[in-house]
């Protein structure tokens, strides 16, 4: 799979920039395209740890864990890992602790993958029932914006948020034979 455009586009670099300057020290993620730039900045940011994980679940913990510790985490994941995460999201509610999620879209605009559709249309609604507010990115002008919002109503008023990163404002996946 790939993208159209493997260069960096302004709103990825925004993204980024807007995370260092809100604080946050550690970055947890399963490798995935739509996250390629944030994850290559923060692997080369001293600042910045970054942690592979296995599963999108194992996110929710070490994000959590990070605020225990005095620092501030984001999870990055695509919508397929949202559903791996549901049982663990209970943690948050029940310690009230702050979070923050980047999720890139999967099952929408010019899908190829059908199994990626269920999880896509169920993303949103699977994240407010467990008690996450959800932004939406649909334009590359209000992606700082929105990431910042939610960081702030994250990690200042103690919410539990999901930035969604549309497919469309991603960029078109293929299948490469």
């Amino acid at each position: 799979m790939t993208t159209n455009n493997s260069e960096p586009l302004a709103w990825q670099e925004d993204i980024f920039q807007v995370l260092k300057q809100n604080g946050i020290r550690q970055v947890a993620y399963v490798p995935d395209a739509g996250h390629s730039h944030v994850i290559r900045q923060a692997k080369a940011d001293p600042e910045i740890r970054d942690v592979v994980l296995t599963t999108e679940e194992e996110g929710v913990g070490v994000v959590s864990g990070a605020w225990l510790g005095g620092e501030r985490a984001v999870l990055l994941m695509q919508s397929s890992g949202v559903g791996n995460c549901v049982n663990m999201f209970s943690l948050l509610e029940s310690c009230k602790f702050p979070f923050f999620t980047l999720v890139t879209m999967r099952g929408e605009y010019a899908e190829f993958n059908p199994w990626q559709n269920p999880m896509g249309l169920a993303t949103q609604r699977a994240l407010e029932l467990m008690g996450i507010t959800v932004y939406r990115v649909n334009s590359p002008d209000e992606a700082a914006e929105l990431v910042d919002a939610g960081l702030v109503s994250a990690f200042d008023a103690g919410n539990r948020v999901a930035v969604l990163l549309s497919q469309s404002l991603i960029g078109r996946k293929k299948w490469m034979r």
